[in-house]
């Protein structure tokens, strides 16, 4: 039997499957942030990349990859907002338009999965290779929308580039210290959002559809992906902590103050995530995909 408490945690500081949940917890975090937060933008931003990834905005398809979706854009961006509470519970120190500017970020990082509507061949995996620059090109022709500047779309593109793998953050220009410190936190929340999704390993197969569209990846069938997944945590771990500054350490900050909570709660997901899958490959002659489904247990 799966622990209950371990499925009130889930449904409470994972509550990616109601978009008006996730929104209204951002808000909550920007209000403790500034009192007098102005959300007009946040609220505009989040209602479209809803209206986006659901084929209701126009000019674009509905979104059609099983990884990269909605749940996941709107999972990088609470984690986005939190990791932007417990920096400034650290210290940091950005103004209002900074932050909103880094939740534009975080909620359209991966819309350039998204096809437009005379794009009718195949699905958005197509664009894997390509998807941050595409990402970034949205902003450019819809930030001004939303009342950025040039200059902000600029910071902007820049914070989105983060989250691209093969980059180096120490090649990338900034703007300033705070614009940095916004993309490394993108960067980290993109994968930390990926790897403590209660769903990350069922989710492992439409990620090796959309590889296997995009002819890219290196795996044999859905299984393949499963069992070489679990070399994906160190490597993502090691970008976090070394590329992206550690910044994962403002999580526990968060979760500390907003809850009452010791450590990091993504990290504590990973980790169950990380040894479940360990156990489940150990098991001689079991196709480890008949473990993950809805609903499953993550063993304390």
């Amino acid at each position: 039997m799966c622990a209950t408490m371990t499925d009130r945690q889930i449904a409470k500081f994972f509550p990616v499957d109601s978009p008006p949940a996730v929104l209204n917890e951002v808000k909550e975090i920007l209000r403790r942030i500034f009192p007098v937060f102005n959300t007009v933008a946040i609220d505009h931003v989040f209602d479209d990349a809803n209206r986006l990834y659901n084929g209701i905005y126009p000019g674009y398809r509905a979104c059609n990859t099983g990884y990269h979706d909605l749940r996941h854009a709107n999972d990088t961006f609470l984690a986005m907002a939190r990791l932007i509470h417990g920096a400034v519970i650290a210290g940091e120190q950005f103004t209002e338009r900074q932050i909103t500017l880094g939740l534009i970020a975080a909620i359209f990082h991966d819309a350039g999965y998204i096809q437009e509507k005379s794009d009718r061949q195949g699905t958005g995996a197509k664009y894997t290779a390509i998807h941050e620059q595409r990402s970034m090109d949205f902003l450019s022709r819809h930030g001004a929308k939303y009342g950025l500047s040039p200059e902000e779309i600029t910071a902007g593109r820049t914070i989105m580039l983060c989250t691209d793998l093969d980059v180096d953050i120490a090649d990338l220009s900034f703007a300033s210290y705070q614009i940095e410190l916004l993309g490394k936190m993108l960067g980290a929340a993109d994968l930390m959002a990926q790897l403590a999704d209660p769903m990350y390993l069922e989710k492992l197969q439409f990620l090796h559809r959309e590889f296997r569209e995009s002819g890219m990846g290196n795996y044999e069938s859905e299984l393949d992906i499963l069992q070489k997944a679990v070399v994906f945590y160190d490597i993502f771990d090691h970008r976090i902590q070394t590329k992206l500054g550690a910044v994962d350490r403002f999580m526990g900050l968060h979760f500390h103050s907003r809850w009452g909570m010791p450590g990091n709660l993504y990290q504590e997901m990973i980790t169950r995530q990380k040894n479940y899958l360990l156990e489940t490959l150990k098991i001689p002659g079991f196709d480890p995909r008949q473990f993950f489904r809805q609903g499953r247990c993550l063993k304390d």
